[in-house]
């Protein structure tokens, strides 16, 4: 059930702030967040440190529960913690564009070959069949694919033929996965990626 949360978090990530590509134009033509120029989703100006739904865009991350990742209160798994972080190419933390939001994968097309990554790791209590509550952990690495790699059932390859990972959103890989959840029998590394789960050398 877990794993399946990510999916929703990334679409609401993706429209939350929206695109901002083109040439990199000099560092002092970018705005930043302490300017008080760029606007989050629903038209507020995005302010250095927590806001009060866990996203902090400066330090690119999100720290609060899974039902606020949308900015709006309320809402399914309410008791679910949820920790995001991310890369500059994923969601920076300036506005070199000069259109107000916060800019994703800036001087590429998209967000292959962009050196995108993030990372999501949820946590919660769950109750298994004799009625006893214990805590579950679910983790998960997922980078852009490189501009040289393909698809092949469902999962991505590097141009050499090393497996990447799974495909996600299309343009992405799953490149390590951990859950532990002792009413699913689910206990420590569920994916590892056999180029590796370091984030540097997908680009």
């Amino acid at each position: 059930m877990k794993k399946i949360l990510i999916i929703a978090v990334v679409v609401v990530l993706t429209l939350a702030l929206s695109l901002s590509i083109g040439a990199k134009p000099d560092k002092e033509d970018c705005a930043t967040i302490q300017d008080g120029t760029i606007t989050a989703s629903d038209g507020s100006i995005i302010v250095p440190g927590y806001d009060k739904w866990g996203y902090n865009y400066q330090a690119r991350m999100f720290n609060g529960w899974y039902c606020d990742y949308d900015r709006i209160a309320g809402g399914p798994y309410e008791d679910v913690k949820l920790i995001m972080k991310w890369n500059d190419a994923w969601l920076s933390n300036k506005d070199c564009d000069g259109d107000g939001k916060l800019d994703r994968h800036y001087g590429f097309d998209s967000y292959i070959g962009s050196g995108a990554w993030l990372t999501n790791h949820q946590s919660g209590t769950d109750v298994d069949a004799d009625g006893n509550e214990y805590k579950w952990t679910y983790f998960v690495k997922i980078v852009a694919a490189p501009a040289d790699a393909y698809v092949e059932g469902d999962v991505w390859f590097a141009a050499d033929g090393t497996e990447i990972g799974p495909v996600i959103w299309g343009a992405f890989a799953i490149v390590q996965q951990v859950e532990n959840d002792a009413g699913a029998g689910l206990h420590g590394v569920q994916y590892l990626s056999p180029a590796g789960p370091g984030f540097g050398h997908f680009k």
